[in-house]
């Protein structure tokens, strides 16, 4: 019960369909604001004026609410997705990149872990940005 009252005034048990239903209820624009913060935070990104040999791509937003093992809604979560299906390879990309942990290097690690008798320690990232340089400059709206 105390789980229940602690997020039960701090998150919106509705997932908006659109970014206008999400602007009417506080607690989505909060989840944005965040994600928003995030990209200030570790500089991924600058605001500049649009202009016309741009090649920008658009985003989407996506909400979703994230529940604890008994059900609880515990937090809305806003993510901002690229709009890739505009984009030509070879003009907009010339490569492509998803982190996915495969289930057998889980295993595997579980396995050594549990030979080599190592503590396991669990860690949940908020965001995650690859460390590379981009050469290429990129335009999102």
């Amino acid at each position: 019960m105390a789980n229940f009252c602690n997020h039960t005034t701090f998150v919106s048990k509705i997932e908006p369909k659109s970014f206008c239903d999400a602007l009417k209820d506080e607690h989505w624009t909060t989840a944005m604001h965040e994600k928003l913060n995030q990209f200030v935070r570790n500089d991924v990104w600058s605001l500049i004026p649009k202009t016309a040999e741009m090649n920008v791509i658009g985003t989407k937003w996506v909400f979703r609410n994230k529940s604890d093992d008994s059900g609880v809604i515990t937090r809305n979560k806003a993510r901002l997705f690229a709009n890739g299906y505009n984009q030509a390879e070879g003009i907009d990309y010339d490569e492509t990149f998803a982190l996915v942990e495969r289930l057998e290097a889980v295993r595997l690690l579980l396995a050594f872990a549990c030979m080599s008798g190592f503590k396991l320690f669990q860690m949940d990232v908020k965001s995650v940005f690859l460390n590379g340089i981009v050469n290429e400059e990129i335009y999102v709206s």
